[in-house]
């Protein structure tokens, strides 16, 4: 049986190509605790949040990858966010009435950004078209327009566990003849492709990838965990509060009816404001802004 809460790396020894497996069972329940999704939502948010996890391990930073998709359907919003601790939150915005249950379906003409907000650095997004039938398919069409990585993704969700599959090919290193590298490629995504769900979603990681690849030199490396961590706080609500500006600010607790409540879309904790907390918050942020000057 696949671990809990981990993502694990592995790479081909004697090509330039990685993968990942990731496997997604008390987080991911716990992100659909909070709210009353309907069963494809469920899946479809769940196969973002493996996704998530699979490409925040293939980029080298420090902060947060952003998956958002878009669309005019019946689910217009899929957002999935996951730090380079690979902790992960998600959310789902979609009509009361549903109408199919595939990607296609339930997201004509929608729009998959991908976001790499790093602690330090420049922002980075990259911006397609949701195409394909399936989240998979969108990836890889992402990756094969936008970053030139050819790429392959399994990924299932069932509403108790999650579970994502990602080989990518590297730049070159260890083979350098372009004929060779395409080769190689193809008969790794070929096998990839034997991959079914039932195997997916019962095997640990160690017999996939026996499975797969037992007359290829692969290296597999330990697992490393995700969580569920919701990245609210009642100093992040104070600090939306203190954007406003004062007397927006005091406006807004009046109209209110003396206590400004932030609901956190994600988690749904809610943080609340009286006059005196609101006083104590500008308070403080005069204080501060007088210590740096």
């Amino acid at each position: 049986m696949p671990s809990q809460d981990v993502t694990q790396r592995f790479i081909f020894e004697q090509a330039d190509v990685r993968g990942e497996l990731v496997s997604l069972n008390e987080s991911y329940r716990e992100i659909l605790a909070r709210h009353d999704y309907p069963e494809p939502v469920k899946a479809l948010l769940g196969e973002m949040l493996a996704a998530a996890v699979l490409l925040s391990t293939a980029i080298k930073f420090d902060g947060l990858l952003v998956m958002q998709a878009r669309s005019s359907g019946p689910l217009s919003t899929l957002m999935v966010e996951c730090s380079s601790r690979q902790e992960v939150r998600g959310i789902a915005r979609y009509a009361d009435e549903l109408s199919g249950d595939t990607l296609s379906e339930l997201m004509p003409d929608g729009v998959l950004a991908i976001t790499v907000d790093p602690e330090r650095g420049q922002r980075y997004q990259g911006v397609v078209a949701l195409t394909g039938t399936s989240l998979a398919d969108a990836l890889a069409g992402y990756f094969d327009s936008s970053e030139q990585l050819p790429s392959r993704f399994r990924l299932l969700a069932d509403g108790q566990m999650a579970r994502g599959f990602m080989l990518q090919a590297l730049p070159a290193n260890r083979e350098t003849d372009p004929a060779a590298r395409q080769e190689t490629w193809n008969r790794l995504s070929t096998l990839a492709d034997t991959l079914t769900v039932e195997e997916l979603k019962a095997l640990d990681n160690r017999t996939i990838l026996h499975r797969l690849y037992h007359e290829e030199d692969v290296r597999l490396f330990d697992e490393q965990p995700v969580c569920f961590r919701c990245s609210c706080s009642p100093e992040r609500s104070g600090n939306a509060l203190i954007s406003l500006g004062r007397e927006d600010a005091f406006a807004l607790l009046a109209e209110q009816g003396g206590e400004i409540r932030v609901d956190c879309q994600f988690c749904n904790a809610c943080y609340r404001f009286d006059q005196a907390a609101l006083q104590t918050l500008f308070d403080k942020a005069r204080e501060h802004a007088r210590s740096l000057h």
